[in-house]
């Protein structure tokens, strides 16, 4: 059977790639380093500092909780810098941004129509029933029931969405 010159070249490009997945692996360290934060995950140090600016019942959040609870959100949003919008508009640089007002991103008319800044407080409401705080949102998450859990998750959003100084 002959094979089209392009299927082959689609069947070596796919062995390269496996070799050198192979190569990288095996020339991997024994010993792994601790991992370097990246310019979505901020070090410790910046986290608790983040962490420090926010009301004092989202200060000592545990940030693995709020990752956890984040994936329920990660459903419909992005929460690093330059990350697409998806369902709902990308997360990242909320803190302090007026309601609605992310310019590549179709609110509904309830949100547009919103004057408030999103910070901690305004988070905690929302979370917790949206269509409650505003009835004629596009936002159909039910809500997250337990206060702990928000301010987790608030404290996690915190930490990954607030811009590096």
């Amino acid at each position: 059977m002959r094979r089209s010159p392009a299927v082959l070249v689609f069947a070596a490009v796919a062995l390269l790639g496996a070799c050198n997945k192979q190569q990288a692996a095996s020339s991997a360290p024994e010993q792994a380093a601790a991992p370097a934060a990246t310019p979505s995950e901020p070090t410790p140090e910046q986290a608790k500092a983040i962490l420090a600016t926010l009301p004092a019942a989202y200060q000592n959040a545990d940030l693995e909780n709020g990752k956890h609870k984040f994936a329920q959100c990660a459903a419909c949003h992005t929460a690093t810098q330059g990350g697409p919008n998806m369902t709902g508009p990308n997360l990242y640089g909320v803190f302090g941004r007026k309601a609605g007002s992310k310019a590549d991103y179709d609110y509904s008319d309830g949100m547009k129509a919103q004057s408030f800044t999103w910070d901690a407080d305004h988070v905690n409401t929302w979370i917790t029933d949206p269509r409650a705080m505003i009835a004629n949102t596009k936002m159909t998450f039910a809500g997250l029931k337990d206060p702990k859990d928000r301010a987790d998750l608030i404290g996690y959003l915190a930490v990954q969405t607030t811009p590096a100084k």
